[in-house]
């Protein structure tokens, strides 16, 4: 889908971040995109890849229209980190997997032009996620590339990514598949480490309590005239 015009300096060409518009519907969209953009961008930290949220995809060098602004997407083979816009004719990957959290009003775009569009520029995986049930029956559904053409995923299982994905009342959840394990999401992150440091300071408490009783025995023993070897 790249493409280039002769005898124009595309290099003094300004391709916008943005233009204006709501990154999301409603409260449930948003919470959603940026819980899924979190999640797995703490998922890909150490991989070559990044994971950005809601910004340009510029698909076609020097025409400026020629963008689509994914709510999520997943890009490998490319320097970690956030961008104000992606270029794929600079960055030399296409997105592997994206994320639309869709919803009644955007259900034409979501199901017939992105999906057109996701499918001829070779997006891996396409999943779409209604946070709110508006058309969507299970509220998640999505599409693998099989010989250039998008087949519907029955499982939820995201071979790109190595997880399954799951609906948990307005978000996605996301599980790996060789351990099982749930990806948390900040606020359980969060939560674990509070547990974790309380536990930690139960543990020095208990060990403090426990030398102060080994002092308080040596000091009785010393007064009966009794030494122990430390």
């Amino acid at each position: 889908m790249t493409a280039t015009i002769p005898n124009v300096q595309t290099s003094q060409i300004i391709y916008p971040s943005g233009d204006g518009t709501p990154v999301a519907e409603t409260f449930d969209h948003l919470y959603a995109l940026l819980i899924t953009l979190e999640v797995l961008r703490q998922y890909l930290k150490d991989q070559q890849a990044t994971v950005l949220g809601n910004q340009f995809l510029y698909y076609a060098q020097g025409l400026l229209n020629m963008r689509v602004a994914p709510d999520v997407m997943v890009i490998f083979d490319v320097e970690p980190g956030g961008r104000d816009n992606y270029k794929i004719w600079e960055e030399g990957s296409v997105p592997a997997v994206i994320f639309e959290m869709t919803s009644k009003g955007t259900r034409q775009k979501d199901e017939i032009s992105k999906y057109d569009l996701y499918e001829a520029m070779g997006v891996l995986e396409y999943w779409q996620f209604d946070p709110k049930g508006e058309w969507i029956n299970d509220r998640l559904r999505g599409y693998r590339l099989d010989e250039n053409t998008y087949k519907p995923i029955t499982n939820n299982v995201s071979q790109v990514l190595g997880l399954r994905l799951a609906v948990a009342d307005t978000l996605i959840e996301f599980y790996k598949l060789d351990t099982g394990d749930k990806l948390l999401i900040p606020d359980e992150l969060k939560e674990r480490a509070d547990q974790e440091a309380q536990r930690a300071d139960q543990e020095a408490q208990r060990a403090d309590r426990a030398e102060a009783e080994l002092n308080a025995l040596k000091a009785k023993l010393k007064a009966q005239g009794i030494e122990l070897e430390d």
